[in-house]
C-alpha cells in the first residue's frame, strides 16, 4: 500500500519529503542522530513534547550508557533543533507555561516534537544502521500459518463473523507483506555476497552447508504447501469475496478514512494477497517467482563454491591478485610509472573514438546518428594503436649457432655428470655417505622409475627395479626401512630397502 501510494506522488512532494533527509547530510549529521534518539526516548516515556533542557538532561542520561554522544548545552541544542524544524523532521511550539519571570519569557521558550512524516524519516534511518546481514532469513514455516488462516477466513465468512474475518485478513495481510520483505531482502543479501569481491571466503565457506539446506528446505516446502494455498484461496472467494471485503471494510477502525476508502484499500490487499499463490491470464504467481529465484540463487551459490574451492586449490584469488599489485604499485620508482602501471591493470585509458565504414553503406541513411547506426566490428589492432591492420612482409627467421651451441655444450656436460653419478652409486652405493646434488638428481629418477613399476601381487606389493645410464636401482619390501644423506636433508623409503648395482650384476643376482 505504501508503495503504491508513493508512485503516485508528484514531484514537489518528493522533494519536499527528501527534505527530511537533510540532517544526513550535514557535517555534523551523527550529532543530530543522537539528538532525535533522546527526542524518541522521551517520546516513549510519552512526553511528546521536549524542550531543550529536557534533551540535554537525555543526553547526558545516554552518554553514561553509549559513547560517542555530543556534549550540548542548551543554546547548542535549541539552533539545531530549529534546523530540524527548518526540515519538517519536528515541530516547534511556544510554551509561555515554561518561563519563570520575565526574562525567561522574553526570550522564546520552545518546546519540540517530532512530525509524523520526520519521525518515519528518522526510524528510516535507524532501520539502515540497524540492519544485519546476518538477520535474513526465508520464511519457510509460515505457509502453514497462512493455510490455517485462509481456512478460518473461509469459515468465518460463512458464519458472518464481521470481526473474525477482519482479524484474519488483517492477519494475512501482515503476514504476506513480512514475507515479501523477507524474501526480498534475503535475495538482495544473497546476491551481494555472490558478486561482492570484499566477502570472506572463510564466512562463507562456514556456513555454506546451512546456506544450502536453508534454500533447499525453503524450496521443498513451497512446493508442498502451493497447491494446497490456490485451493484455499478459491474456496475463500466462493464464500463471497464482496461480501467478505464488505465486513473487513466496516470493521475496520482507520477513522481518517471513509468506507468506499477502506473498501478499496482491502480489494488492494486481497488482490496482492490472491497474486502470491494463484496463476490468472497466463502471468505465474509471486510463489512461482520466488521459487524459481531460490532456485536460481542456490546455482549460484554453488558456482560460487566451485570458484572459491578451485582459487584455494591453486592458491589464487582475486584478493592475492590485489595484493601482489597493490605492491608492485608502492615498488614503483616514481609517481608516473605507478600511474602507468595502475592503468594498464584496470585498463583506465583516456576514450579513443573508432570510425569504420560499413560493408553495405546503401543500407544505413546519411542522416543516422552515432547512436542509432549499427555497429561494425573493429580489428584489435586499430582499437590498439590506431593504424589500420596490414598483412606486412614475412619477417626472416633469425638464427643464433652461438647460443645454440652453448646449450648443446650444457647438455653434454650434464649428461656426462649424471652417468659419472650413476657409476658412483652402482659401485659406492647410496648409503654411509653424504650424496651431493648430481647424486641425488640421479637417485631420484631411478627410484621414480622404480617407484612406477610396482605391482601389487595378492593384495601385497611387491619388489621394484628401475634403471638408468647404466646403474639398476632395486626396491625391495622391508620391515626397518632405509635412509640416504643428502646435502639437502635425509631421504626416508619407509618399508622399502634400497639396492644399487651395475645393471649386468643384479640382473644376475635376479636369476
Amino acid at each position: 500500500m505504501a508503495e503504491r501510494s508513493a508512485l503516485d506522488l508528484d514531484a514537489l512532494t518528493i522533494s519536499d519529503r527528501f527534505q527530511l533527509f537533510n540532517f544526513t547530510r550535514r557535517d555534523d549529521h551523527v550529532t543530530y542522530l543522537w539528538i532525535l534518539r533522546a527526542l524518541e526516548r522521551l517520546r516513549e516515556v510519552h512526553r511528546v513534547q521536549a524542550g531543550a533542557e529536557d534533551l540535554a538532561a537525555t543526553l547526558r542520561e545516554l552518554a553514561a550508557a553509549h559513547d560517542g554522544v555530543p556534549a550540548l548545552d542548551a543554546a547548542d541544542l535549541r539552533y539545531r533543533l530549529d534546523e530540524l524544524y527548518a526540515d519538517r523532521v519536528v515541530h516547534r511550539f511556544d510554551d509561555a507555561s515554561r518561563a519563570g519571570n520575565l526574562a525567561r519569557y522574553r526570550n522564546r521558550q520552545s518546546v519540540y516534537q517530532f512530525s509524523e512524516l520526520g519521525y518515519r524519516a528518522y526510524r528510516a534511518v535507524e532501520g539502515v544502521l540497524s540492519a544485519r546481514s546476518e538477520d535474513v532469513n526465508l520464511s519457510r514455516l509460515v505457509f502453514s500459518d497462512v493455510l490455517e488462516d485462509l481456512r478460518a477466513l473461509a469459515d468465518a465468512n460463512r458464519a458472518g463473523r464481521a470481526e473474525h474475518v477482519y482479524r484474519r485478513l488483517s492477519r494475512l495481510d501482515s503476514v504476506m507483506e513480512d514475507m515479501g520483505r523477507r524474501s526480498a531482502q534475503f535475495h538482495v543479501t544473497l546476491g551481494e555476497i555472490l558478486r561482492s569481491t570484499d566477502a570472506s571466503p572463510d564466512t562463507f565457506l562456514k556456513y555454506k552447508n546451512a546456506l544450502l539446506v536453508h534454500m533447499t528446505e525453503f524450496m521443498a516446502e513451497l512446493d508442498r504447501y502451493q497447491p494446497r494455498l490456490e485451493r484455499a484461496v478459491r474456496e475463500v472467494e466462493e464464500t463471497g469475496l464482496t461480501t467478505l471485503l464488505a465486513r473487513a471494510a466496516d470493521t475496520d477502525e482507520r477513522l481518517f478514512m471513509d468506507r468506499d476508502e477502506r473498501l478499496d484499500d482491502w480489494r488492494r490487499r486481497w488482490s496482492a494477497l490472491r497474486g502470491w499463490f494463484t496463476t490468472e491470464g497466463g502471468a505465474p504467481a509471486r510463489a512461482a517467482e520466488l521459487h524459481a529465484a531460490t532456485r536460481s540463487a542456490t546455482s549460484g551459490v554453488i558456482a560460487l563454491l566451485r570458484q572459491l574451492t578451485e582459487a584455494r586449490r591453486g592458491g589464487v584469488n582475486r584478493s592475492t591478485q590485489l595484493r601482489h599489485l597493490a605492491q608492485w604499485v608502492f615498488d614503483t620508482p616514481h609517481d608516473g610509472a605507478a600511474h602507468a602501471l595502475m592503468g594498464a591493470a584496470f585498463n583506465v585509458r583516456s576514450a579513443r573514438h573508432l570510425g569504420v565504414a560499413h560493408e553495405d553503406d546503401e543500407q544505413i541513411s546519411p542522416n543516422a546518428t552515432w547512436w542509432d547506426a549499427p555497429g561494425v566490428e573493429v580489428s584489435v589492432t586499430l582499437f590498439r594503436s590506431g593504424k589500420a591492420p596490414t598483412a606486412g612482409v614475412p619477417k626472416p627467421v633469425r638464427r643464433n649457432p652461438n647460443a645454440r651451441a652453448e646449450i648443446r655444450r650444457r647438455q653434454v656436460a650434464d649428461r656426462a655428470a649424471d652417468r659419472q653419478a650413476a657409476a658412483r652409486l652402482a659401485e659406492e652405493g647410496a648409503h654411509d655417505r653424504v650424496l651431493d646434488e648430481v647424486d641425488t638428481r640421479v637417485l631420484l629418477r631411478l627410484i621414480t622409475r622404480a617407484l612406477e613399476s610396482r605391482a601389487v601381487v595378492a593384495g601385497l606389493l611387491s619388489s621394484a627395479t628401475g634403471t638408468d645410464e647404466g646403474t639398476l636401482v632395486r626396491l625391495v619390501p622391508s620391515d626397518t626401512g632405509s635412509t640416504v644423506r643428502t646435502t639437502r636433508g635425509l631421504l626416508h623409503l619407509p618399508g622399502m630397502r634400497l639396492e644399487l648395482a651395475p645393471r649386468a650384476r643384479l640382473r644376475g643376482a635376479a636369476r
